[in-house]
């Protein structure tokens, strides 16, 4: 079977939708986003920071930002799946329309659970991710989007997992955020660090669960995930990302999401 895998643009800012049908397994890699997603066919597992992960048709799969985790299809036959990613800010704005402006943070508590009457709203929402433009979609794709985040409170909390990097990762981890398409080297991170070579990597491991080198493709990819739905041209996003060419973001681009930059870009569209 060869890999169908797209990304759709819907009528809102900050959501992004992709469907999948394939049987590549995806390394350990991270999303600046929320996903919510569903199984249509087969069968997916995962590692994730909240736990295993084995998901059949019509269960639901989640991901939090910034949460390291892979995909594999079990038994390595082809499975099908749809995920809707929100952009924090975007599903912030949902969430506090929600609750009439109530203080309250969102975040996933399982990475896979059951919901029978989360379908419809689901379908309700993914749709305009595949159907065409129309002038009036915009109002009835937010409302379709409203009724899916209020459904989804019920799989969340407001209590966010607290994450406690010791100082040291904190540095690196700020070198890095800060601009992550910099040339950086692992001894440059250590020394800033307080590390040997070793420790920080250790380190990285037990609280990211990511190799420093990891850690930068990762938020290299992000920070060219936004150039690309910014409009800006593939040689430009690899140049600014930090990337040697736009072939080295192609190869990267591909292992991590299964499609090409280009195919990528029809969400700046």
């Amino acid at each position: 079977m060869r890999d169908a895998i797209a990304f759709h643009a819907l009528p809102l800012a900050g959501i992004v939708a992709m469907s999948a049908a394939t049987a590549r397994a995806f390394p350990r890699h991270t999303h600046d986003q929320y996903g919510i997603g569903v199984i249509d066919a087969g069968g997916h597992a995962s590692w994730s920071g909240r736990g295993q992960v084995q998901a059949g048709p019509g269960t639901f799969i989640s991901v939090n930002p910034g949460e390291v985790h892979d995909g594999r299809a079990i038994g390595g036959r082809p499975r099908a799946w749809r995920i809707l990613y929100f952009d924090p800010e975007a599903l912030a704005e949902v969430h506090e329309d929600i609750m009439e402006g109530a203080p309250d943070a969102f975040t996933f508590t399982a990475p896979v659970f059951a919901d029978g009457g989360l379908q419809r709203l689901f379908e309700d929402a993914f749709h305009y991710a595949t159907s065409p433009a129309q002038p009036e979609a915009t109002m009835s794709c937010e409302t379709a989007v409203l009724r899916l985040v209020a459904r989804l409170r019920s799989h969340s909390t407001g209590r966010p997992k607290v994450e406690s990097p010791t100082a040291c990762i904190r540095r690196a981890r700020h070198r890095i955020d800060s601009d992550p398409a910099a040339p950086v080297s692992l001894i440059e991170l250590a020394k800033e660090s307080g590390l040997s070579r070793y420790q920080l990597i250790r380190a990285f491991a037990r609280e990211l669960e990511l190799t420093p080198h990891a850690y930068i493709l990762q938020r290299r990819i992000a920070l060219a995930q936004r150039l690309i739905r910014a409009g800006c041209d593939l040689a430009e996003v690899a140049m600014r990302a930090g990337f040697y060419d736009q072939s080295h973001l192609t190869r990267w681009f591909v292992r991590q999401f299964g499609v090409t930059p280009s195919r990528y870009s029809v969400v700046a569209r």
